[in-house]
């Protein structure tokens, strides 16, 4: 009868036990259940990772602008000037002018202006430039691709570019009118720069290129040729020509 006596009392003991458990853990009191063996739930201990703070997010966009100082542009434009050393006949002759008389190789001053629109890194839009020179005036109208990296403050970039050039105002000599004689045809740019942000809508920099011309001139008709038929410009004449540019460089960006 003893064993039989002592499972009744331990009976009687775990029904008055277990309703005092389910009361500590209803009250917020740890259970040794799953504690016990060292198994805590996930993310119920106290040091469980806190939740990222309100706004850090917005905080960290708010530091990467201001670091660079600038937001999104749209678009530029700039002015420069600069000196061109400029060859129209550097790697053809081909008797576009008379070298007795005018002199194909000079140095002279540059200036110029862009504008365009910008896509992130890549800036796209017209150039014009107009070199003048002692013995000729040159003027380039072009299309011109960029591709800029900002670097806080600093923004280095490349560009490539092409279109239409000029030549004019030259003395063909041996009295034949000036008019009479037109150089023109193409070209190609290419070369980089250096721009500092001096404020988020306001920049100066440098910028050196490099550049081809393909020229090319229709003969002198013999009436404005006059007593000169065995002139140069009695016949059709070409060349390519080479250049270098660095220029001082002022823009804006919207």
């Amino acid at each position: 009868m003893k064993p039989r006596a002592s499972l009744v009392g331990l009976g009687c003991w775990l029904v008055l036990a277990l309703p005092d458990a389910r009361a500590q853990t209803a009250a917020g009191q740890p259970s040794t259940g799953l504690q016990a063996g060292g198994l805590t739930p996930p993310g119920s201990g106290q040091n469980a990772t806190a939740p990222p703070a309100p706004g850090t997010e917005q905080e960290l966009a708010r530091a990467e602008q201001e670091d660079s100082g600038r937001g999104l542009k749209w678009f530029w434009l700039d002015g420069e000037v600069g000196v061109e050393h400029l060859g129209l006949q550097t790697l053809n002759a081909g008797h576009l002018v008379d070298p007795s008389v005018t002199k194909t190789t000079q140095t002279g001053l540059v200036v110029g202006g862009g504008a365009g629109v910008r896509l992130f890194f890549l800036t796209v839009g017209p150039r014009f430039r107009f070199g003048n020179f002692a013995a000729w005036r040159l003027w380039t109208l072009d299309g011109e691709v960029g591709f800029r990296i900002p670097l806080g403050v600093l923004e280095p970039y490349v560009t490539l570019s092409g279109g239409y050039a000029s030549v004019g105002s030259f003395d063909p000599g041996n009295a034949i009118s000036r008019s009479a004689v037109g150089i023109n045809g193409w070209n190609l740019r290419a070369g980089g720069g250096l721009d500092w942000f001096v404020s988020s809508v306001f920049s100066v920099g440098g910028n050196l290129t490099g550049e081809m011309l393909f020229l090319s001139r229709s003969k002198v008709s013999a009436a404005n040729l006059g007593v000169n038929q065995q002139s140069v410009y009695a016949a059709d004449g070409s060349s390519i020509g080479a250049g270098v540019t660095l220029t001082a460089v002022a823009g804006l960006h919207f």
